[in-house]
């Protein structure tokens, strides 16, 4: 039940058998390339009647199973060999949760953090943008940004030959303008891994708040790796280790790759939340596959072993209507922490999702969204006589 760290996959782990594409599908994949099955155009009627018989069938197996997780599973969660001390299911009462609103989150002891990025890449230049935005449900807020500009060759060299040679070759090892490639790793660093130690450092050093909530891992595959950046990783696990050791904190992913965490979850009731296991698994499958100096190696180890087994990874459901959600928090405040991400999810009972983690989004993005990064960079080059030239294709199309 642990969850898996991002790898990169061999030939053989990618490889897809005949059989396993029909049992999933439930077609042979000779069927689903003959475009003579293929229909023209929408026919909205099969549409829905293929999803009537597609969606009732699931959902009488997946309800037979949440009855036999719930049987069977639920007990075994306090023998699992990474399970904390408050492994288990157990049942948020109204009352309490009525005490955290009115105690924790209208009260102001309550920050949220989350953050955005966007990037404007060109044969030129390119340009990221990180904003972070820190709220309360008191109407507190702070927003803080960092652009960073890259260009492949900032050198001017006397002869120009010599310089467009150094050029041509750094835009070799990229990939071209508009396609996100894993590979550069410059660009994940930017993209993700300087906004996630922001978030977090953050919430620990600008936040004066008592409990402090994030988005996503608490210790994230970006941090636990520096995103290949040894400098950002050493002041990430600085970072990490402060928060954790804060122990007031709880982290609300938006997704998560574990699929048996989220059975776990789905088995639950409303209002019920499952304390299932520890980071330190998944944490330790991070590092253990990633690639570090062997100082930043020994700073990770060391990391894994005194923090891992300290966080505890839980699943929550706020209510009937909405999906399970996971969640981070401290192994000894698991009980406070999971009652205030559901408090603070029945708020949006449709979703089930903490309404102020959707809020410190919302604030993000208004303040540096797509709409004034765009025009910006737009205004930059027609200024140069240049308005179009330069621009990716996508920014060009029609709306």
């Amino acid at each position: 039940m642990s969850q898996p760290a991002p790898h990169v996959e061999t030939n053989d782990q990618a490889l897809i058998a005949d059989d396993e594409f029909k049992t999933a599908t439930g077609e042979s994949i000779e069927r689903t390339l003959d475009l003579s099955t293929w229909e023209a155009g929408v026919d909205l009627r099969a549409l829905y009647q293929r999803l009537e018989s597609e969606v009732g069938p699931a959902m009488e197996q997946e309800r037979r199973v949440q009855n036999v997780v719930r049987t069977n599973i639920f007990p075994l969660l306090r023998e699992a060999p990474d399970a904390p001390a408050e492994a288990g299911v157990h049942q948020a009462q109204p009352a309490d949760l009525e005490e955290v609103h009115r105690k924790v989150l209208f009260s102001g002891q309550l920050d949220t953090c989350d953050g955005t990025t966007i990037t404007h890449d060109t044969l030129l230049l390119t340009v990221t943008q990180i904003g972070v935005c820190l709220i309360s449900y008191q109407g507190d807020e702070l927003a803080l940004s960092q652009r960073l500009f890259r260009r492949d060759l900032r050198t001017v060299g006397p002869d120009p030959v010599d310089e467009a040679r150094e050029l041509l070759a750094r835009r070799k090892e990229r990939a071209a303008t508009g396609v996100p490639d894993k590979r550069d790793t410059m660009s994940e660093l930017a993209r993700r891994g300087i906004m996630t130690y922001a978030e977090r450092a953050t919430l620990l050093h600008r936040s004066s708040a008592a409990w402090r909530m994030g988005h996503g891992n608490i210790a994230p595959y970006e941090l636990l790796t520096g995103s290949g950046n040894m400098a950002l990783l050493a002041q990430s696990l600085e970072v990490l280790r402060e928060l954790v050791g804060y122990e007031q904190f709880v982290f609300v992913p938006s997704a998560i790759k574990d699929r048996l965490l989220l059975t776990i979850g789905d088995a639950l009731a409303p209002l019920e939340y499952a304390v299932v296991q520890t980071g330190d698994q998944a944490m330790r499958r991070i590092v253990e596959g990633g690639r570090y100096h062997p100082e930043s190696r020994r700073l990770a180890d060391s990391f894994v072993d005194d923090v891992g087994h300290r966080i505890a990874v839980g699943v929550y459901r706020a209510s009937a209507y909405a999906p399970a959600t996971p969640f981070f928090a401290h192994a000894d405040r698991v009980h406070e922490a999971a009652h205030i991400a559901i408090a603070d999810s029945l708020l949006q009972e449709h979703r089930g999702f903490p309404l102020s983690i959707d809020l410190a989004d919302r604030a993000c993005r208004a303040m540096f969204g797509a709409d004034t990064f765009d025009d910006a960079v737009a205004s930059a080059y027609r200024q140069q006589g240049e308005p179009l030239r330069y621009l990716p294709e996508r920014s060009t199309r029609e709306k």
